[in-house]
């Protein structure tokens, strides 16, 4: 195994009960009271503060859906920012969803919200290029509002597991089956030797058939 997918398997492992416990909490308003110690990617700069940072991709290496960036953001202050992007480093920016499905991202004064996952905002990297490593470590940044940027580094972990509910929500599904060719649809058909054996629904049988008839009758 790679120094790179070992990393990936421990930072996993550490991570995901932290991740659990901001995600049971990250909905409400004394974000001050909430604050847990992560052993993952965390930072803070003036009243923002960013937890559990994540670089998410597809179960599948091969898969070429979107990646997405999942996160716990909390707000210190007295008054509501905007997060209005998410860039990571040779990536681009990401495409920011909140909860609504509409309007801007915002992170309430003394609150806080989670990117990722099922009913929350989320930060996708629709074609995220080969660089994006599982067990890597990309540099993200959150750019606010007020604040201005909030850079960290961020693990990036499959969608497998406990992950599996914080990843992407576009998983590219299996390949169809392969059509049937015409010579396949046609098995089964009789073939003309086969018309011509002296089975049911041949000539040669019907023949037959119409003399055992004649003698029958004479």
């Amino acid at each position: 195994m790679s120094s790179s997918l070992r990393r990936g398997t421990l930072a996993a492992a550490v991570i995901a009960f932290s991740i659990a416990s901001l995600a049971a909490c990250g909905a409400g308003n004394d974000a001050q009271t909430q604050e847990i110690k992560p052993d993952n990617a965390a930072t803070s700069v003036g009243v923002i503060k960013v937890q559990n940072a994540l670089v998410i991709t597809q179960p599948d290496v091969k898969a070429t859906g979107p990646a997405v960036i999942s996160a716990t953001l909390f707000n210190n202050g007295t008054t509501a920012q905007t997060l209005d992007s998410i860039s990571v480093e040779g990536e681009g920016t990401a495409q920011l969803t909140p909860a609504s499905g509409k309007g801007k991202l915002t992170v309430p004064a003394g609150g806080s919200i989670v990117l990722g996952g099922k009913g929350n905002a989320s930060a996708a990297l629709t074609s995220p290029s080969q660089t994006v490593l599982n067990g890597s470590l990309q540099k993200v940044t959150f750019s606010f509002s007020e604040t201005g940027d909030v850079s960290l580094g961020a693990f990036v972990v499959p969608a497998e597991s406990y992950f599996t509910k914080w990843g992407p929500s576009d998983i590219p599904s299996a390949p169809a089956s392969p059509a049937t060719s015409p010579s396949e649809s046609a098995t089964g058909s009789p073939s003309p030797s086969e018309s011509a054996s002296g089975k049911p629904g041949s000539t040669e049988s019907s023949s037959s058939e119409a003399t055992a008839s004649a003698s029958a009758e004479q």
